[in-house]
């Protein structure tokens, strides 16, 4: 009779051959067929790198040129017209606009649409020639430091290359006139006055898409969005109902911002908070528009997250957050025209630091409401081709 020996226990059966690097290659090859499953996780390994590639080698540049100039030319001389070449030459100032009066002058700082104003007054030849000593005004936005100061520091050995030109055999011996430079609405060239009303925007941005993103995607991994749909209530009211709670929450993160801001570090309300409620809901809801759109192409939350960071990364890189606008090659500019956050950082910064009005801020207001309503209507079209 034959007795049969117990079982051994899994720790004595012997390890195969190569057991290790046979089922760590298994795991490999899984992880792989899983990575090429995962399209947009596939796709977001190859965008990101060569986006912060071309953005930062191309689109990024920390001294701006080029930079869109007003001149109030009260008189047509020939002084006056080789100041404004010798502006030109170095390639900082680019005159976009002749100005009649002082209130358009001013006008067109307060909204933005140049960086800087030069004022030549009437009777500035003759004055000089006569050693009246008269004043050349050069008026900059400063709201942005860093575009503005290069240009500023360069005013002085200009003006002495247009004065050696037209008034003396060699170098001046002396300036024969006042440079008036003022840098309006942050003389003080503080960078807290530029950062903190742009992480209004940027801080929006960044929780709002992946707020809204994550909101429905999770909605869908869980099953309760087929429950939802069974109700009597139709996409887009779901889709609303969802949109609006983040309004308010878009809300209180503003205002945390801005009063820490005002508090701690300082920085003014120059305009009308009314007004700045009123876009602030614009760019909020552009933003969540733009989620839920996010939530309709991605099938999992990390997917809507990794989404999300790819539209925030061209949004705080081509805003004029980080970086001047006006210093970006044109394609960038174009590029981030089409971005919500570039017309909100405008609109806070002129707000809360020139005191802008509606009328000052009409391009960015009309641009944001026609991004917001891009937005919610592209998000409502894939809401129902994806869930009806």
């Amino acid at each position: 009779m034959s007795v049969t020996s117990p079982p051994k226990h899994r720790s004595e059966i012997p390890e195969p051959r190569f057991g290790f690097w046979r089922r760590s290659y298994a795991m490999v090859v899984k992880e792989f067929i899983q990575l090429r499953r995962d399209r947009v996780s596939f796709a977001m390994i190859v965008i990101i790198p060569v986006m912060q590639l071309l953005l930062f080698g191309f689109a990024i540049n920390t001294t701006p040129r080029n930079l869109p100039t007003a001149v109030l030319l009260q008189e047509d001389s020939d002084l006056a017209r080789s100041i404004l070449k010798a502006l030109e030459n170095t390639s900082y100032f680019h005159f976009t606009r002749e100005v009649h009066d002082v209130a358009e002058f001013d006008d067109l700082l307060t909204s933005g649409k140049v960086l800087f104003g030069v004022e030549i007054p009437r009777g500035f030849e003759r004055a000089v020639r006569r050693g009246d000593y008269p004043a050349l005004l050069v008026a900059a936005d400063a709201t942005d430091p860093v575009a503005a100061g290069s240009a500023m520091s360069a005013l002085g050995v200009v003006v002495q290359t247009a004065l050696a030109h037209d008034l003396f055999a060699g170098d001046p011996p002396s300036l024969p006139f006042e440079i008036r430079a003022h840098a309006r609405y942050n003389p003080a060239a503080s960078s807290r006055l530029n950062i903190v009303p742009g992480l209004v925007g940027t801080i929006l941005t960044m929780t709002m898409l992946i707020f809204t993103a994550l909101s429905v995607t999770r909605e869908v991994e869980r099953g309760t969005m087929e429950s939802l749909l069974s109700m009597p209530i139709k996409p887009v009211e779901i889709m609303f109902g969802k949109i609006l709670p983040y309004v308010l929450v878009g809300f209180i993160q503003a205002a945390l911002i801005i009063g820490i801001g005002v508090l701690l570090f300082g920085v003014p309300v120059r305009g009308s908070l009314v007004m700045l409620t009123l876009l602030s809901t614009l760019f909020i809801t552009a933003n969540l528009s733009i989620g839920y759109t996010f939530s309709t192409i991605v099938q999992n939350q990390l997917q809507a997250m990794q989404l999300s960071m790819m539209f925030f990364l061209p949004s705080i890189l081509l805003s004029g957050f980080m970086f001047p606008f006006m210093g970006m090659p044109v394609w960038a500019q174009y590029i981030g025209e089409g971005l919500p956050l570039t017309h909100y950082l405008r609109i806070v910064r002129a707000i809360m630091l020139k005191g802008a009005t509606l009328h000052n801020l009409e391009y960015d207001s009309l641009a944001l409401l026609a991004l917001m309503v891009l937005a919610m209507t592209i998000a409502v079209t894939r809401f129902r081709r994806t869930l009806d």
